[in-house]
């Protein structure tokens, strides 16, 4: 059971394919590519459509058919590494992770087939349109609130911490079942996960996010058990009754899994892409005022904005087996970094791929969610937020621009892409 542990440290990396481009400087983590990653991929992809990035050791791939070939062939190209740490731990937070009684299981993005396929189809019930449907009335109550209360306290707000970290948060805690008194403990637990997978922190800032992991764990073990006995209207309620109708085919484990998965997957990226949304909306005056005046124009914003902007600029995998990729001979055991920020500003893809279009008739072929069987489960309910938001807010403060001149920075790590502030105001 080892093999499928929901995070692993994989330490022995195979040499760089022979003959492949090597860059020694570059990385996602680089100040100037974390402030605006956009012109420096699609340079990198110009110059090499495949290069060996050696400060993080990865192939990396830019261009949108490789990706592409990358994800449907996932016998080739695992998904098991897209939750590791990109670097090695220190020995402090090791210690943290190998209490005997933290141990998740792989279970939807790192789970490799056939296990993926078997746990998917009972967490794809969960994300049905009737499920997601019955959040709705939630976020537009909730999302009320929150913008009753950044009116009342005057403009301008800090918008992250007054509405789009907040609603994403308690959407997904009221999808999983998780009861609105533990809110903001959980909300805590949460916070520093970019971190930790896709970041490169101190020693010391690894060992306390492995201690709120290590809680959150415990936590959703506890919450799991609970609701044996205390059935609800709640994913996880569906979950522990699929088990019991299927116990072969979905185990306890893995449904406790998915609880402590989902909840960081199903927040972060949405709080992120609301942000992203108003940055690329806000300062676009006339098509902030066609957006309000007609807000059926909102979906295929919100795809041109993942597209544009997403709040997930990469993915990974490792490669299983001997391979070939960008025509170079790879060995079985390379990790993969696939580049969505240049593939989804490819001209030969996207006319005129620097420009913000709403308008686009192919926005949704954005890469930002995946392709293949390990497509984004929570694609649909991602976007289906995000475009609620994004009406609310149009039809309550159609005043509502950025704060000029103000500083942005982004949380270091190598895939997801959100200002960690964002400052509006309003008349």
């Amino acid at each position: 059971m080892a093999g499928d542990k929901y995070h692993q440290e994989r330490l022995e990396t195979p040499p760089p394919p022979v003959g492949c481009p090597m860059h020694a400087s570059w990385s996602p983590l680089n100040e100037d590519y974390l402030a605006e990653p956009y012109a420096i991929a699609s340079h990198l992809r110009d110059a090499h459509p495949v290069f060996y990035a050696e400060e993080l050791n990865y192939l990396v791939v830019t261009e949108m058919e490789e990706i592409e070939r990358i994800f449907n062939d996932h016998e080739t190209f695992a998904s098991v590494n897209v939750q590791d740490p990109v670097f090695p731990l220190a020995p402090e937070a090791q210690q943290v992770l190998s209490a005997e009684d933290f141990n998740p299981v792989a279970v939807m993005s790192n789970r490799p087939e056939p296990d993926h396929g078997r746990i998917r189809k009972y967490t794809r019930q969960g994300f049905s349109n009737k499920r997601i449907k019955t959040l709705e009335p939630f976020m537009r109550r909730r999302g009320n609130q929150l913008i009753d209360a950044m009116l009342a306290a005057g403009s301008s707000a800090e918008f992250v911490d007054a509405f789009a970290f907040p609603l994403p948060g308690e959407t997904v805690f009221r999808f999983i079942g998780f009861p609105e008194a533990d809110d903001e403990l959980l909300k805590q637990w949460c916070g520093d996960r970019k971190a930790f997978s896709w970041g490169r922190p101190t020693g010391a800032q690894q060992t306390e996010i492995a201690e709120q992991m290590l809680a959150y764990w415990r936590y959703c073990r506890e919450f799991t058990a609970s609701k044996q006995a205390n059935r609800g209207d709640d994913f996880t309620s569906e979950l522990i009754t699929a088990h019991e109708e299927n116990p072969d085919d979905i185990t306890y484990r893995e449904v406790e899994s998915v609880v402590y998965g989902l909840s960081f997957a199903g927040h972060e990226a949405v709080t992120s892409a609301i942000c992203n949304t108003l940055q690329c909306l806000l300062p676009r005056r006339d098509v902030w005022t066609e957006i309000c005046a007609d807000p059926t124009l909102i979906p295929n914003a919100v795809e041109e904005v993942m597209r544009f902007n997403s709040s997930q600029i990469s993915w990974r995998r490792l490669t299983t087996v001997d391979t070939t990729v960008g025509g170079y001979d790879v060995p079985a055991g390379t990790a993969i970094f696939m580049n969505f920020a240049s593939a989804n500003r490819q001209a030969d893809i996207f006319e005129n791929p620097n420009e913000f279009d709403i308008h686009r008739p192919n926005a949704a072929q954005n890469i930002s969610f995946g392709k293949g069987v390990h497509y984004c489960l929570g694609a649909r309910f991602a976007k289906f937020e995000t475009q609620v938001m994004t009406e609310i807010l149009a039809d309550r403060i159609p005043s509502l621009r950025l704060v000029e001149d103000q500083s942005e920075s982004y949380s270091p790590n190598v895939t997801f892409r959100g200002p960690t502030t964002l400052h509006l105001a309003w008349d």
